[in-house]
């Protein structure tokens, strides 16, 4: 998952809304969203090599997401990301203690930032600070850097995310998240992969041949703990195949 922008409002009439793109190559198998044959109360997508997922829900209100820290000059860890995710949706540590165990073995996995939930309390962990922390009310955005790290695509969903929030409508929000629009030379940010891949990445949606957005999802949580969640699943250069919508 490349980007997350999403509102966590505790006491609001929607307390939790999410809007996020998965990007990853497409030769990588995956699952589109739906509960899971061998966790019937998971609902996610699945990486079918490794078995995680980048963004999901469980029972009890249970939600987590991740992201990649983009940095190509560190080693990989050994241990898949997606298993983080999988791990506190099919677990029963609360947000903090599970954040605090996930700190403290951090580094069996390549750079990260993770998104723990309940209906009480919505947790973050970046994987290069170590340091999980509650998040307070508010509208946020998680790119391949730390937490609302100002990269183009981030600042622009996230007034997206911003202006729709009145109506939180989930095909509203999935066309905002269908911008391919590139951002400007000047703007984009130095990661160390060079000005073509970075231009390429820097939209909210990225197509191309290889790699790109694999999947987008909409998720809205109302104040009695239902659900909804619409994905949109791509394959190279954008092509759309197919959309799942649920009510959890």
């Amino acid at each position: 998952m490349c980007l997350i922008v999403f509102a966590w409002r505790p006491g609001h009439a929607l307390p939790l809304i999410v809007a996020a793109n998965r990007d990853e190559f497409y030769a990588r198998p995956a699952q589109a969203l739906a509960a899971w044959e061998d966790a019937p109360q998971v609902h996610a997508g699945r990486d079918l090599e490794a078995g995680g997922t980048w963004l999901g829900v469980g029972p009890d209100g249970r939600f987590a997401a991740l992201t990649n820290i983009r940095d190509p000059g560190r080693p990989q860890g050994p241990r898949s990301r997606g298993e983080l995710v999988a791990a506190f949706l099919q677990g029963r540590l609360g947000v903090e203690a599970y954040l605090d165990q996930v700190a403290s073995r951090g580094g069996q996995y390549s750079g990260f930032n993770l998104l723990v939930g309940d209906s009480q309390r919505l947790g973050y962990l970046n994987a290069r600070e170590a340091a999980p922390r509650l998040l307070t009310e508010g509208v946020y955005g998680l790119s391949n850097a730390g937490l609302d790290t100002p990269w183009p695509k981030l600042l622009k969903a996230r007034r997206g995310l911003q202006a729709l929030l009145a109506n939180a409508d989930p095909q509203q929000l999935l066309a905002m998240l269908a911008d391919a629009e590139p951002a400007p030379d000047g703007e984009l940010p130095e990661t160390g992969v060079g000005l073509a891949t970075e231009k390429l990445l820097s939209s909210v949606f990225i197509a191309s041949q290889n790699y790109g957005t694999r999947a987008s999802t909409v998720l809205i949580v109302d104040a009695q703990g239902r659900r909804r969640m619409v994905e949109r699943s791509f394959g190279p250069f954008g092509g759309h195949l197919g959309e799942v919508s649920l009510e959890i």
